[in-house]
This record gives structure tokens, C-alpha cells and sequence, in this order.
């Protein structure tokens, strides 16, 4: 009986470590950016910059998302701002080596943990990206 259940158990954990490996080498257009941010998860950080992403969307390499690393607190954490298009036409453009405070959401995504940021402060400069529900305030505009 232990014999069976230690193979039960190296096999869900060799699936869900596979799975993992899996989800993070393609890429994801499928996700609904919309509809991961949770409201229940909403913290403020603040952290340097160490790069600025993109992130393509699809296989033609023509759509892509802003992803930046911010270092805070002796740990590294993702950060999900926005596509590309809304992103370069804002008054705050962020680089690295910015220090920043970011709102936003803490989720699981491809079995890590990013944030998905609802607004970014940058010295005395204010980045909105989500509403006040999380909504995206790209969504209603037309891309490009």
C-alpha cells in the first residue's frame, strides 16, 4: 500500500511540475487579463526597476504587453502593466533603474505569482492603468 501510494504521489507531483514547465515556455495569449485581477489581493510595493519586458501575445511577434522586474525587499516580483501600444503614449515612461510604488493585484499566472498593476507612481507622476474594479482603461480604446 505505500508503494502505491508514493507512486500516486511522485506522479501528481511530476504532472503538476511538468505542467508548470509547460505553461511558462508558450506564451499565453488566451489570458484574460480582465478578469485575473482580484480586488481581494490589492497591495502597494514599491522597488527599483531591473527590466523593462515585452511580452508578444501571439505567434507572429506583432502584439506585445509591457512586463517590467522590480526589486523590493530582497525579492524580485513581475509586474504586468499593459500592452504595448497604450503603454507609449502615456506622460510616464518607465525604465531601469526607476525606483517606483506600484498598486495592484498579487495573482498566480503560469504558476508564479505577478502583480497585475492597477496604477504606478513615478516621483511625483501618477501611471492609472485599471480602474477602481481592476478594469483595464485600454479596453474601450481602440489599439493603435
Amino acid at each position: 500500500m505505500k508503494t502505491k501510494t508514493f507512486i500516486l504521489f511522485t506522479s501528481l507531483i511530476i504532472s503538476f511540475l511538468f505542467n508548470c514547465a509547460y505553461s511558462q515556455s508558450v506564451q499565453s495569449p488566451g489570458i484574460d487579463y480582465k478578469s485575473i485581477y482580484d480586488l481581494k489581493t490589492v497591495e502597494v510595493t514599491g522597488g527599483i526597476v531591473t527590466s523593462v519586458d515585452k511580452i508578444y501575445s501571439d505567434k507572429n511577434n506583432t502584439n506585445y504587453g509591457v512586463h517590467i522586474m522590480l526589486y523590493s525587499e530582497n525579492s524580485r516580483i513581475p509586474v504586468h502593466l499593459g500592452p504595448a501600444w497604450y503603454m507609449e503614449n502615456q506622460d510616464v515612461q518607465i525604465t531601469s533603474g526607476d525606483y517606483l510604488t506600484v498598486i495592484g493585484s498579487r495573482v498566480t499566472l503560469n504558476c508564479n505569482q505577478v502583480i497585475i498593476a492597477k496604477e504606478v507612481m513615478k516621483e511625483d507622476k501618477i501611471l492609472m492603468l485599471r480602474d477602481s474594479n481592476g478594469y483595464p482603461l485600454w479596453a474601450a480604446l481602440p489599439n493603435r
